[in-house]
């Protein structure tokens, strides 16, 4: 496959790399279908593809010059992850969530993240404290910058997900990225101003004290806390002005 904007290619200025938001995490080499679903997922993400705007199927198998067999496949991978819907007579669209349903998401999420959170204290090595540490002081770095939404976002999204790779449940992990790959555009509307940004950078701090004194309890009401402002953030900026989703597109 070699098409000009494939799927190895790093996106923008390189902070949204396909490491970042993999959908494969296996370390064996992807298939075809594995790497179209990878790019089409990264384009959503940043905002190419808009909430219920249709996946054009002849399009990307032009693009990577293949049949449009491994497009379909890639789709149904998507469509495995809620990132897209498949309709009868319609074909492939990206997901539009109601107001009621990013709620009912980021709630839910709310609750798995922060167990994986209680998980990881009970069992975190001083080598993966030091890899959180380092993240979660570069969101505090950047917090208050006009132009980092991207940036924050790209590693919060990683920490969640780290988190969860780490709480020694794999059936939870897999709710965790599924998740929070359904709810990061709406996510970014709630990262989306310095002063959001700086408080949230504020309660990871409170979080990161509180796994380094093992207080798993702490950690997880810190880490619900992250998901629920962000949650109300999110709908603040959707009730007033529900098209405010597309002006956030990450791009």
């Amino acid at each position: 496959m070699n098409a000009k904007t494939g799927p190895d290619k790093q996106a923008n200025d390189g902070v949204f790399t396909d490491l970042d938001w993999r959908l494969i995490l296996e370390a064996r080499p992807l298939s075809v279908s594995e790497q179209i679903a990878e790019h089409i997922s990264q384009a959503i993400l940043l905002g190419e593809y808009q909430p219920g705007q249709r996946i054009p199927e002849q399009s990307i198998a032009d693009q990577y010059q293949v049949s449009r067999g491994p497009v379909r496949e890639a789709l149904r991978l998507l469509e495995h992850e809620a990132v897209i819907e498949i309709l009868p007579r319609r074909g492939a669209q990206v997901t539009s969530l109601s107001v009621e349903e990013v709620v009912d998401i980021f709630n839910i999420r709310a609750s798995l993240i922060g167990l994986c959170v209680r998980l990881v204290v009970e069992n975190l090595q001083p080598d993966q404290f030091s890899q959180i540490e380092e993240l979660v002081n570069r969101l505090s770095e950047i917090s208050t910058e006009p132009e980092s939404t991207n940036e924050y976002l790209s590693i919060s999204f990683r920490l969640s997900l780290y988190m969860g790779r780490n709480s020694g449940n794999e059936r939870l992990y897999e709710l965790v990225r599924s998740l929070s790959r359904q709810t990061v555009r709406y996510t970014s509307l709630g990262l989306s101003t310095p002063e959001r940004r700086q408080r949230s950078a504020e309660v990871w701090q409170i979080m990161l004290k509180a796994i380094k004194k093992r207080d798993g309890e702490a950690a997880e009401c810190a880490c619900r806390t992250l998901v629920e402002e962000s949650r109300t953030a999110a709908i603040g900026h959707l009730s007033t002005a529900p098209d405010k989703l597309e002006d956030a597109a990450l791009s």
